[in-house]
């Protein structure tokens, strides 16, 4: 069962929290309890498929559905159609002791998409079991790659509505160009002036307001969450933590039970915390390293343990980090405060009422022992997708450079060199003109476009662009609404009424 980290009264079974999205209170959804993996179970991964880890992972946590149901919602999102890759999230070598999870494999070319071909399947069987008549409207804020992911994984599927939001200035032109040219009857989507937290934080307002949901319900509509609040988003990405540690005890590089490192391009801190949870399981997971850009709100707490969110907001190479809300930390707190509800909520009232809060230092112990936490600027960024490409031959993009970089860190200053598993969030091309910029020394006075750069790196690099990608060429601009921040609960009933 699932219950608020806000101290909500009501347990409510999984098909219920993926439906609702977000908590009544405001919170989000927990398990009550964290399922535990045994050594022998973790064996059992090591020859197993990426379809067959999911289902020992996901199953354990949605009791309500029958296996037969969470294996159709598994075969129908991770299959060689959608993927470009039978591994689905390949884990590849670079040297001895560091290695990369590719978790861009699908058809954004994000990482998103082991989410968000996921969920919209569960959401599906939700609906059927709580028997709900209304129509889903999904909600959603991006900073870049959530937001085509959940278009893609949501389009034309019975019974919902998705509508997503982007900050107008804060997404790369293959990220606008993504859900820009979005096809679907069910689908809309809108620019926002402002950046990817006042998006974010007009998403909440509207979900935080009950006449508003009230006069939606009259109208046959109900809100539900595709973002990483959702706790239908964040349960499948623990299952590539579990899936990369038996790649690497079946590729004989660590043997079962051996402690291995995660780095973790942090921006919503959802796919970080899907390492936590993955921790608390059993997965014998040492430091999980928390990299951020030069919005580095979530460095400065993991050091001080003040989370303090009134900075400069910083525009950079690696926008879908470009984040100072960083919205799954309230589970975490949660976790590591022993469940205290009431708590968390002061600390989550004073963030929003005074821009900042401060945990005790017994609860900065606790975080210290789990989370390791730096951050790179851009030209670091750059500097270490040339660095990487040179010495390795490998491509990479902004995120997973500040991954790769923050993790050198990590090494040098602790001497750790237990094995390392960087994230790799999304394909370089998707970011194609810093990329460039780090891969090409000489100007190039015949790219004029998005996608001269696309090619030339592929001409470069002997890498193929992937296929959608380079379809953006020819797409047809099927999206152009903008609106601003306070304007955005308006614009969902101008989308759903008419």
């Amino acid at each position: 069962m699932y219950v608020s980290t806000r101290g909500a009264t009501g347990q409510f079974s999984a098909a219920e929290a993926i439906k609702a999205g977000m908590a009544s209170d405001g919170g989000l959804f927990i398990p009550q309890s964290v399922v535990k993996m045994n050594i022998q179970q973790l064996q059992a991964l090591v020859e197993s498929s990426y379809q067959e880890r999911a289902l020992a992972i996901l199953s354990q946590y949605l009791p309500d559905y029958t296996k037969d149901e969470v294996k159709d919602c598994i075969n129908k999102a991770y299959n060689t159609i959608k993927f470009d890759c039978d591994e689905i999230a390949p884990l590849v070598s670079i040297d001895d002791d560091k290695y990369v999870l590719e978790l861009w494999h699908g058809p954004t070319s994000a990482f998103k998409d082991m989410a968000l071909q996921l969920l919209p399947h569960l959401l599906s069987h939700a609906l059927a079991k709580t028997g709900e008549t209304d129509e889903i409207v999904i909600l959603v804020a991006t900073s870049g790659d959530t937001g085509k992911a959940a278009l893609e994984g949501f389009k034309d599927v019975d019974q919902t509505r998705i509508i997503v939001f982007y900050p107008q200035d804060g997404v790369s032109q293959i990220q606008r160009l993504q859900m820009i040219t979005q096809e679907g009857e069910n689908v809309a989507v809108s620019a926002v002036e402002g950046n990817f937290d006042d998006a974010q934080t007009g998403v909440k307002k509207i979900f935080n307001d009950d006449c508003y949901k009230q006069e939606l319900a009259q109208r046959g509509f109900r809100l539900s969450s595709a973002n990483s609040i959702n706790w239908g988003r964040l349960l499948p990405q623990i299952v590539y933590y579990f899936s990369a540690y038996a790649d690497l005890v079946k590729q004989q590089r660590v043997n079962l039970g051996q402690e291995v490192n995660f780095v973790v391009p942090t921006g919503n801190f959802g796919n970080i915390l899907a390492g936590y949870y993955a921790k608390m399981m059993g997965l014998p997971i040492k430091k999980l390293i928390c990299a951020s850009n030069q919005n580095n709100v979530l460095t400065e707490f993991f050091k001080t343990g003040c989370y303090d969110r009134r900075r400069d907001f910083h525009k950079t190479i690696s926008p879908s980090m470009d984040i100072l809300i960083s919205s799954n930390l309230e589970r975490l707190l949660y976790h590591i405060s022993g469940n205290n509800a009431s708590l968390l909520s002061q600390w989550m009232n004073r963030l929003s009422s005074e821009g900042f809060y401060e945990i005790d230092d017994e609860y900065r112990a606790v975080i210290k022992e789990l989370f390791w936490a730096d951050w790179a600027d851009d030209q670091a960024t750059i500097q270490t997708i040339r660095k990487v490409y040179n010495e390795h031959n490998y491509l990479i993009d902004p995120h997973t450079a500040v991954a790769w970089q923050v993790g050198n860190t990590y090494q040098s200053q602790t001497g750790d060199q237990a094995p390392l598993v960087i994230l790799s969030t999304a394909s370089p091309f998707k970011f194609n003109d810093s990329v460039l910029e780090a891969i090409c020394s000489t100007q190039d006075a015949s790219i004029k476009t998005e996608f001269d750069m696309l090619d030339k790196i592929a001409r470069i690099t002997g890498l193929k662009v992937p296929q959608g990608l380079n379809g953006l060429k020819t797409a047809t601009h099927r999206h152009s609404q903008s609106c601003a921040k306070d304007e955005m609960s308006q614009l969902v009933k101008v989308i759903l009424f008419t």
